[in-house]
């Protein structure tokens, strides 16, 4: 497509615009993550492209398809958005101007992978190297059909396969090819592979060409010359890091009976329990008077070990055991604010 006036020249006139995805269930995952950060998108019209976040004043939100948030970018037209690393590699292949602000936003994980007929004359093809060694050549080369070009093209290449592979495109239904005669094997987006088995398709060792989520994008120019822009991606920012580090601990509090604040926390320190900075001790209190050598012990733990940690304080006679859900946990500042202040200088 021929890049819009905004691709050259000055700086796109206009307030901050982030573009997020239109349709499916990246797009229901984006408004949900954002929801979760009070950074809720509200969309007057439901058939419009343009919305708002009232927690930040100023910023337009445009709905585009997952490839168009790439083009819109490279062009000037928007200047952060949300898609998945699988777009961004297909896409954005060359351009230094998009920076990668937040690389694991934990929604849309899938891989992009060859998918290989588990029958005919690719039965006992297993691997990358198998599908090397079946003599492709320019005059009869691997026919692939993918929707990722640039992708397949570089994986390819990397494989010293450059000149015996042909490209076929195609929109949908890639897993049908293979046994239409259409195309020898497919390379797509899988994500459990139940599709790629009900229809007789496999994955091979070495066919996996990359690993993709969601993931947040900005253009380095805007970043340093559009006015209130840095400072609105580091409040995304800031919230997005606090929020997907919160859903990896509980808060666990309980009550113990000991001498003194600093022998429960001894103990719990001895028994690995130490929390993101260390336990909290404090006296209870009831009817407003100090219960006698009862204290209250709060620690932030990881949730795979709860029940782990539930035990080792029962065992230091811990009683009352409260588990609570965490919404953020907000560091001084987030190493990735860091890391993009740093490519920015660059």
């Amino acid at each position: 497509p021929a890049e819009s006036a905004t691709s050259v020249g000055a700086l796109r006139a206009g307030p901050p615009r982030l573009s997020l995805p239109s349709k499916g269930r990246m797009a229901e995952d984006t408004l949900s993550l954002l929801k979760s950060c009070q950074l809720g998108v509200r969309k007057p019209n439901p058939r419009q492209y343009v919305a708002e976040v009232p927690s930040l004043p100023g910023l337009e939100v445009w709905f585009q398809r997952a490839s168009d948030i790439v083009r819109r970018l490279q062009y000037g037209d928007v200047d952060v958005g949300f898609l998945g690393y699988d777009m961004f590699h297909e896409f954005a292949h060359g351009n230094d101007d998009l920076i990668i602000v937040h690389d694991a936003l934990r929604y849309g994980g899938c891989h992009l992978a060859l998918g290989v007929p588990s029958k005919g004359d690719f039965a006992e093809v297993h691997s990358i190297d198998d599908l090397k060694s079946m003599g492709w050549s320019k005059d009869n080369p691997l026919k692939v059909v993918t929707g990722y070009h640039n992708t397949a093209k570089q994986f390819f290449e990397e494989n010293g396969m450059s000149d015996q592979v042909a490209f076929l495109a195609a929109d949908g239904a890639l897993e049908a090819a293979p046994y239409m005669g259409c195309a020898d094997i497919i390379l797509d987006l899988v994500s459990t592979g139940t599709t790629l088995r009900e229809n007789n398709l496999k994955e091979i060792v070495g066919g996996r060409v990359i690993e993709s989520e969601g993931i947040m994008v900005a253009s380095r120019r805007a970043l340093k010359e559009r006015p209130g822009l840095l400072e609105m991606v580091k409040q995304i920012l800031e919230r997005l890091e606090a929020h997907l580090k919160a859903e990896e601990f509980f808060l666990v509090t309980t009550n113990i009976r000991a001498e003194s604040e600093s022998e429960i926390a001894d103990q719990m320190l001895q028994n690995g329990i130490g929390g993101l900075q260390g336990p909290t001790v404090s006296p209870v209190f009831s009817s407003g008077l100090r219960s006698q050598r009862l204290y209250a012990a709060s620690v932030c733990v990881r949730k795979k070990n709860l029940h782990d940690t539930i035990k080792s304080l029962r065992g230091m006679g811990g009683t009352g055991v409260l588990v609570s859900e965490l919404t953020y946990i907000f560091d001084e500042e987030p190493w990735r604010w860091k890391e993009l202040l740093k490519k920015l200088e660059d």
